[in-house]
């Protein structure tokens, strides 16, 4: 009896595992007929009112949908890279370039107060304003270097060649005196800057060259808001007076003063903010990229008025801006064509100075 009872019981937990499977399956094969009936639905809605689908990507493609865009993070582009070492000329023009790209990394060790090779610049290097030894997107890079000089520019009024575009530099970043035009550091830093601009088109300029520019603010940049922002942000490298942090045979500079005597002197591009601004907001504190950047635009404007408000070398700047009308909007020395001061010109609202300009031409 008790032998009987047990079978039957086997038998009824078999019965109910087969109908739970079968409940199961069933619940399967109607959800994707449902699933089936509602895609042929849309499908045929879509045609009826004139919407007519995407074309697939090709086999060999992957279809790729844009990133939004935030205020704070430009649209993610293909930037500018700079060519592999591995893609070096052999023997005597690889050492020529590699010599270029050691002078712009450690300028001061050649040419720096206590230089090997003359003593003629403040000892900064020329990668405290080009990033990476010029090769970072959105660094200041050197990607169109080649490319575009021989170029016209507004500031000397004249064509300058890639020799006038670096002695600039010396004279003015640096604080310096300029290089003789065939001496073999100048040939080095030009046929490196040639190197990398290898497959930038003549006349073109790639993605990620020199600095992003941030749109104007509605207001001046405040000094005083930016001396929070350099406490906060910059003092822990550059000093809590903008001293910088040298080596210890003090041949050049780990990170370079941001003001005083061994600074960039106020003929400087720097020295204008919207160029120092556009500089840290992708690049500052030393690390961080455009696709991470830590200052916000605000910051990154009112820090700039903050370090070019300190004092700095001089540089004759006569010679310049033959025609000032030319004058970028935040050049802070007149003459000017307009009516705004040069207070408004150093630290903005630059607005309506770009407007002025805008309508007069």
């Amino acid at each position: 009896m008790i032998d009987n009872q047990t079978e039957a019981k086997k038998s009824l937990v078999l019965v109910s595992r087969a109908l739970i499977l079968i409940v199961i399956l069933f619940i399967v094969v109607v959800s994707i007929f449902i699933g089936l009936l509602f895609d042929f639905g849309l499908e045929t809605l879509a045609n009826r009112s004139g919407v007519t689908s995407l074309p697939a990507a090709p086999a060999t493609q992957t279809a790729i949908l844009p990133s939004p865009v935030t205020p704070e993070k430009p649209v993610s582009n293909v930037l500018w890279q700079a060519p592999d070492e591995s893609s070096l000329p052999d023997e005597s023009e690889r050492e020529v370039i590699l010599y270029g790209k050691d002078l712009i990394a450690h300028t001061a060790k050649y040419l720096g107060p206590r230089g090997e090779v003359a003593a003629i610049s403040n000892g900064m290097n020329c990668q405290n304003c080009h990033l990476d030894a010029g090769t970072k997107p959105w660094g200041n890079n050197y990607s169109a270097v080649y490319s575009t000089y021989p170029k016209f520019r507004a500031r000397s009024g004249t064509n300058e060649t890639i020799v006038k575009r670096i002695n600039d530099c010396l004279e003015r970043s640096l604080n310096g005196k300029p290089l003789d035009s065939n001496s073999k550091e100048m040939k080095a830093m030009i046929a490196y800057m040639k190197w990398l601009g290898t497959g930038v088109e003549k006349g073109k300029q790639p993605d990620g060259v020199g600095l992003q520019k941030l749109a104007y603010l509605d207001r001046a940049a405040d000094p005083k808001n930016g001396t929070a922002v350099y406490s906060a942000k910059c003092a822990s490298c550059h000093g809590n007076n903008g001293e910088g942090v040298s080596n210890a045979d003090k041949t050049e500079f780990i990170y370079p003063p941001l003001w005083g005597k061994n600074s960039y002197n106020d003929g400087a591009g720097l020295y204008r903010v919207s160029n120092f601004a556009s500089y840290v907001k992708n690049n500052m504190p030393l690390g961080v990229s455009h696709e991470s950047p830590q200052l916000s635009e605000e910051e990154s404007w009112d820090v700039a008025a903050y370090v070019n408000s300190q004092s700095r070398p001089h540089k004759d700047q006569s010679g310049d801006w033959k025609d000032n009308s030319k004058k970028p909007v935040d050049f802070p020395f007149g003459p000017y064509v307009d009516k705004f001061t040069a207070e408004q010109h150093k630290f903005g609202p630059f607005g309506a100075i770009a407007s002025f300009y805008k309508k007069a031409n």
